[in-house]
């Protein structure tokens, strides 16, 4: 007969598996997949190689299970946002400041996802990358579409090219941005999205110039 779990030999287990994630999370941020050896992950967590493969088959499994956690957490809150019902305005300000909080909590995570990506869906275990990819586009596209049928957003937007925009220039934040730092995750979201949905022109002085340059218009059609 098998003698019961101990809970607490258990959840000792659980807790020394995430410390190794974090732990190889941080090097392969910082190092890269493949320069990253399972020595090195061992000798950042004070243990011998062998004892690793107590927790973890191989260094790709650590990997994916450090993205699979990051990403369901993430599409986990995306659909969560798209399913409120909320206007597009405030649906796509939602997913943006998610996204950034996503860096801020994951960083190691996200560093990883946007280094890698390339060379780890070629691996049938992580095929699931390309589909999460598929399903963040059709999200995103799908709310920017709807805002202009709606009229939340110019008609006259590339929404493809929006989107691409966006998805380029919210993810690339994780390689200037650092947790804990003078800006706060929703600081850098709140500018972002200024940035994005109003513009840097100063409305008072766009319209200032805007009818100074109407005026102008009209005088020389007069002259």
């Amino acid at each position: 007969m098998t003698p019961p779990r101990n809970s607490d030999e258990s959840n000792g287990k659980s807790g020394r598996r995430d410390e190794l994630l974090e732990i190889a999370a941080g090097l392969f941020a910082d190092r890269g997949v493949r320069a990253t050896t399972v020595r090195d992950i061992a000798d950042a967590a004070g243990i011998l190689s062998g004892s690793l493969y107590h927790h973890f088959d191989s260094k790709e499994s650590m990997v994916d299970e450090i993205l699979h956690q990051f990403l369901d957490e993430l599409f986990g809150k995306y659909r969560e946002i798209v399913a409120a019902g909320l206007d597009s305005r405030a649906t796509l300000e939602a997913l943006v400041v998610t996204s950034y909080e996503a860096i801020d909590a994951s960083h190691s995570a996200v560093a990883i996802y946007q280094d890698e990506v390339k060379h780890l869906v070629g691996n049938e275990r992580f095929a699931y990358l390309a589909e999460r990819n598929t399903e963040f586009r059709d999200l995103w596209v799908g709310v920017l579409e709807a805002g202009v049928a709606d009229g939340t957003f110019r008609s006259d937007i590339d929404v493809e090219l929006v989107f691409r925009f966006m998805r380029d220039t919210v993810w690339v934040a994780v390689r200037w941005y650092r947790p804990g730092g003078s800006l706060s995750a929703h600081a850098v979201a709140a500018q972002y999205l200024a940035i994005v949905l109003d513009g840097l022109s100063d409305p008072a002085t766009t319209s200032d110039a805007i009818a100074e340059s109407t005026s102008r218009t009209i005088a020389a059609q007069r002259n």
